[in-house]
């Protein structure tokens, strides 16, 4: 199994401030003031909002933001160098599609990396028009609404490379999408997911904590072996904010889904944050703990015949 760790990689010792997945954890909620009588939510109205939102559609101005042009900080110092790392040997004319593409800031990447043709499918309409907005330049950048989930025209066998960039603990149905991944790649096809590593990172039952007799920081996890449906506040803080889910799965469950996809793993990366606490007492031990301790599973996925 392949790290991302580089002691001679100046960005592996870069400082940085606390992780963006740490950030999303939930503050205490401060007491709401009495709401008056006439000021009443109109329940009706709500259920009618959430019932046009589809897919991350509720926080898709925040996430495009986040994102960018260029990827998250994450996306471009761990998951992109890794994700290039395996597929540029190969991309010269593949036909790649971006399942759960967001707003669509790999597609570009993948074109300036030679792929002849990138198309990507999502579940919300904000972020495809965002995806559409952005690569408008390019006529073999394209996009659709769909949900990954569900049988689609996309998922018909004409793609050398699918790729799933830290989306796969955000659908319900794992094993719809890993067999609609299946059904899109072409026989020698393959494909490439980055995920939060279910061993030693889930929202609100990981934290890290300090050990004062060894002077060591140390990785906690509350549970792991259990599937768990975790509600996600976007603006921890705010006296309102937008939700969204993460399903966390051991990993059998994503074995076994696999499987029954027709998938099989032939490789594996564990990816390691390259961001560094500033220097302080304890700042040998938290460099440490960030080197031993990985923030991304990568997976390199095959059709296997044996499988279907």
């Amino acid at each position: 199994m392949k790290s991302n760790r580089n002691s001679e990689d100046p960005s592996s010792n870069r400082k940085g401030g606390t992780p963006f997945w740490e950030k999303m954890k939930p503050k205490a909620p401060s007491r709401p003031a009495a709401r008056p009588a006439s000021a009443a939510p109109d329940k009706r109205a709500a259920s009618r909002g959430a019932a046009k939102e589809k897919g991350w559609d509720q926080v898709a101005q925040w996430y495009d933001q986040l994102v960018g042009d260029e990827g998250s900080d994450y996306h471009k110092n761990v998951i992109v160098p890794a994700v290039m790392k395996r597929l540029e040997p190969s991309l010269q004319g593949a036909r790649v599609i971006d399942v759960c593409c967001g707003q669509g800031f790999v597609g570009k990447l993948l074109r300036q990396a030679g792929a002849v043709r990138v198309h990507g499918v999502d579940a919300s309409p904000q972020l495809v028009a965002a995806a559409q907005k952005r690569n408008a330049a390019d006529d073999k950048l394209t996009y659709e609404v769909a949900d990954a989930c569900q049988p689609g025209a996309w998922a018909n066998g004409s793609y050398d490379v699918a790729l799933c960039l830290m989306a796969v603990h955000d659908v319900p149905d794992l094993t719809g999408l890993f067999q609609n991944i299946a059904r899109s790649l072409s026989d020698r096809g393959r494909a490439l997911f980055v995920f939060m590593h279910p061993c030693f990172r889930m929202p609100k039952h990981s934290h890290w904590g300090w050990d004062a007799e060894h002077k060591i920081q140390y990785r906690r996890m509350d549970r792991y072996g259990s599937e768990a449906k975790i509600e996600i506040t976007t603006h921890p803080g705010r006296k309102s904010s937008e939700h969204t889910i993460f399903y966390h799965r051991p990993l059998p469950s994503y074995v076994t889904s696999l499987s029954a996809a027709g998938l099989a793993i032939t490789g594996c990366d564990e990816l390691f944050s390259h961001r560094r606490s500033q220097v302080g007492p304890r700042s040998k031990a938290e460099h440490f703990a960030a080197e031993e301790f990985p923030m991304f599973l990568l997976w390199e996925l095959r059709k296997c015949p044996a499988l279907q």
